[in-house]
C-alpha cells in the first residue's frame, strides 16, 4: 500500500508529532529527512490522497488515525529487529539503526507477530525507546534528563535522546549503558557539567552528555 519513500514520511512525521501537539510544518519535515521543501509538498499530496495525512495551509501536517497506525507499526518493526539484531545476533546498540531501517519496510504481520513472540515480547528497544503494539499503543514512560538531578540525585539510565552511533560509541567507552545507576557527585555552576558516580566508577561528563542520558529517578 506504501512505497518506501511514503513510510519514511511517515516515520518522520510520527517522530514529530510526539514532540508537539500542533501540526507539523513542511520546513521540519524537510529538515528530519533532509530534503527540499518542495519534495515534502509534493509527498503530502500523495500521502493526503491515501487519507494518513491532513494538510491545513499555515497549520501544518497531522497524520490521521490510520496515519498513526500505519507510522507507528513501521516504528514497531525497527525497534524489533534492533532487539533482534542485538539479542540474537550479538550486533552492538552503535550498529543497528542503519540495518533495522531497511528491515522495517518488510510486509508480512505473520513474520513481525512471531518475531515478537521470539523475542519475549520486549517493551523497550536497546535504546531505551518504547516499542508501540500491534494496535499502535506506545506506552509512555517516565523519563527525566540527567541533566536535570541535583547534587546527590540518583536514577537508572533508561535511554539515550541521540542514538547516533558516535555518540553510543562514546557511552560504550566511558562504561555507560542501560541499566546502570547514576549518582549526582556535583555540578559545576560554571558550564553545568556533572561529577557522576556510575556503577562504583567516578566519572566527568558535559552538559551536552547529560542532555542526551535518560534516567529514572530512584
Amino acid at each position: 500500500m506504501f512505497t518506501l519513500s511514503e513510510e519514511n514520511y511517515l516515520k518522520a512525521i510520527y517522530h514529530l508529532e510526539l514532540d508537539s501537539d500542533k501540526g507539523i510544518s513542511t520546513n521540519a519535515i524537510a529538515e528530519q529527512l533532509e530534503t527540499k521543501a518542495s519534495s515534502v509538498s509534493d509527498m503530502i499530496k500523495k500521502l493526503s490522497d491515501k487519507k494518513v495525512v491532513v494538510y491545513k495551509k499555515y497549520k501544518g501536517v497531522k497524520l490521521t488515525d490510520l496515519g498513526k497506525k500505519t507510522a507507528a507499526n513501521i516504528v514497531r518493526k525497527h525497534r524489533l529487529w534492533e532487539v533482534f539484531l542485538v539479542e540474537k545476533l550479538n550486533f552492538s546498540w552503535d550498529e543497528v539503526h542503519d540495518v533495522a531501517e531497511q528491515l522495517e519496510h518488510i510486509k508480512s504481520p505473520k513474520l513481525i507477530n512471531q518475531l515478537d513472540a521470539l523475542l519475549g515480547f520486549p517493551t523497550h528497544d536497546p535504546h531505551g525507546d518504547p516499542i508501540p503494539d500491534k494496535n499502535g499503543n506506545l506506552k509512555t514512560i517516565d523519563k527525566s534528563l540527567l541533566s536535570t538531578l541535583s547534587k546527590n540525585e540518583s536514577g537508572v539510565c533508561i535511554g539515550v535522546d541521540d542514538s547516533s552511533s558516535e555518540f553510543l560509541r562514546f557511552l560504550d567507552k566511558k562504561g555507560i549503558t542501560l541499566g546502570n545507576k547514576i549518582t549526582v557527585l556535583e555540578k559545576e555552576d560554571f558550564d553545568d557539567s556533572l561529577s557522576i558516580l556510575i556503577e562504583g566508577k567516578q566519572l566527568s561528563i558535559s552538559n551536552k552528555i547529560a542532555n542526551n542520558l535518560y534516567i529514572k529517578k530512584i
